[in-house]
């Protein structure tokens, strides 16, 4: 068993040699002040919004964006209700949004209802909008959103992501570990990224696009399962680069239970190994030239998961192995407890900064948020077998339900 010792010790400091630079992105945001905002420019801005039978949720998504302090007539609000069988498009209508219905089930996906409320903004109003605000039905906006993100949009980033805080962290250790990995995701990667003069990362929603960027890419091309990623990486390795107003805050809503978790990040899972397919020869290449962001980006999208899922199956095949041949198991499942062990207390560490560093931003008791950040390495662990799923079987766009029609003030009552 020594073996299958060296081969864990080989693979952690595999993992370490590729992952240090995000322990010193944990230091960044502690040690390093942001530049300041150049001259503000006001831009017209348009919100686009993908609902599939979002019904429940989407009018309070645009109360809280008529809610903005930003000048309302330099925001235009539009839907596209993808394929609904419900009330999304009336009720967004009676919310105020300019709706458009999408019906088309060969073509599924929030890549493509983009690209189709996009075509048909631009043939019926023209090139009139500096930039597009992508969201999510089941978001919420904090009242100054779309004034940070614009400030941020000013200082000349081709795009500009958020701080995305959660709805329902207190609900369950699914929904706590989601948020907790978004927050992570806005502190500890993005924002180091950009304070250390790299790209961020577009993640899901709550990003800002420029006319120009858009223009250039006839639109929006993207259909991979994970849209956002593909977005990101594309605008990584053509030289752009991606701001994160960090005082832009939203809130969305996260899965609570494990099925409804296990099919949306199987699909995160696939959509990463599709990004990667297409894109992994790019981003070498540009690695390898000096892009410090396509290394981060590729270190993002695969390296961890085939290092833990190679832990894995080596420390599986030595138990089985073991079983077969009548030796004592001991050796074996000693191993790979103590393999367990350092990646529980990795992830462990991570969460634990997070949740001190945003505790003031999570909707929760103090009990819950030592809970769930005891929990989070299991959300963490879960990936394996959901990362392996996904490789061995097709993966298709399916909708997550939403049904949490809270408000801004709900939430900042609930705090």
């Amino acid at each position: 068993m020594s073996v299958l010792r060296s081969i864990n010790l080989i693979l952690s400091i595999l993992f370490f040699l590729c992952y240090s630079y995000q322990l010193v992105y944990l230091l960044i945001p502690h040690i390093k002040r942001p530049r300041p905002h150049g001259p503000e420019t006001l831009h017209r801005i348009a919100v686009l919004i993908a609902a599939r039978n979002e019904q429940a949720v989407i009018a309070k998504l645009i109360e809280s964006i008529k809610a903005q302090d930003y000048p309302r007539e330099l925001v235009s609000i539009f839907v596209a209700a993808d394929n609904c069988t419900d009330g999304t498009a009336s009720a967004a209508r009676r919310a105020g949004a300019a709706v458009y219905e999408r019906f088309d089930s060969a073509h599924v996906g929030k890549g493509y209802a983009l690209d189709f409320l996009l075509r048909r903004i631009r043939a019926e109003r023209g090139d009139v909008y500096d930039a597009y605000l992508i969201l999510d039905a089941d978001n919420l906006l904090s009242p100054g959103f779309i004034s940070a993100m614009n400030r941020t949009f000013s200082d000349g980033y081709c795009a500009v992501t958020c701080y995305r805080n959660s709805k329902n962290f207190a609900d369950n250790w699914i929904s706590a570990g989601y948020a907790l990995w978004f927050l992570r995701e806005a502190r500890y990667l993005n924002y180091a990224r950009v304070l250390s003069g790299h790209s961020a990362a577009v993640s899901g929603t709550g990003f800002m696009v420029s006319r120009e960027l858009l223009e250039a890419d006839g639109g929006w091309p993207f259909h991979l399962l994970t849209e956002d990623i593909e977005f990101t990486v594309h605008t990584v390795v053509n030289g752009g680069k991606i701001g994160i107003a960090m005082d832009a805050e939203l809130f969305d809503e996260q899965p609570v239970t494990f099925a409804q978790s296990w099919r949306q990040r199987e699909r995160w899972a696939r959509g990463y190994f599709q990004v990667f397919g297409r894109y992994g020869g790019e981003l070498i290449r540009s690695a390898l030239h000096g892009s410090f962001s396509a290394f981060d980006m590729t270190m993002s999208i695969l390296p961890a998961f085939i290092m833990v899922f190679a832990g894995f199956a080596v420390n599986s095949a030595a138990l089985l192995l073991a079983l077969l041949s009548g030796a004592s198991v001991v050796p074996a499942l000693l191993s790979a407890l103590e393999s367990l062990a350092w990646q529980y207390s990795f992830m462990l560490f991570i969460g634990a900064v997070t949740a001190i560093a945003e505790r003031r931003s999570i909707r929760a008791s103090s009990g819950k948020k030592l809970l769930y950040t005891l929990t989070f390495p299991l959300f963490m662990f879960t990936y394996i077998p959901i990362s392996v799923s996904a490789m061995l079987h097709k993966v298709a766009w399916k909708p997550i339900e939403h049904s949490r029609a809270i408000s801004i003030g709900d939430l900042d009552r609930a705090a």
